[in-house]
């Protein structure tokens, strides 16, 4: 079953692809600068031991968020079935 929830929520090597930043101003445009946009699959590569940053792998590359860049990207994820 897919779910829409946000980065912040991903646990570590999930997948997902991203479908919506609702974040705005410069930090919209610094999410998207960084080749985070609509349609772009993602995966969480780890997270640093207080849990903040996250590591992300978008196409050939890994950067870091902070969780309240993270927490403005919403992402199409694959949930268990139960």
């Amino acid at each position: 079953m897919k779910k829409v929830i946000n980065m912040r929520q991903m646990q570590d090597d999930q997948e997902g692809i991203i479908r919506k930043i609702s974040a705005s101003g410069q930090m919209g445009k610094r999410i998207r600068e960084m080749g985070l946009v609509p349609d772009t699959p993602i995966q969480i590569r780890g997270r640093a031991p207080l849990k903040d940053p996250v590591a992300v792998k978008v196409r050939d590359f890994v950067l870091t968020l902070r969780n309240d860049e993270a927490s403005h990207i919403m992402v199409e994820v694959d949930m268990p079935e139960r």
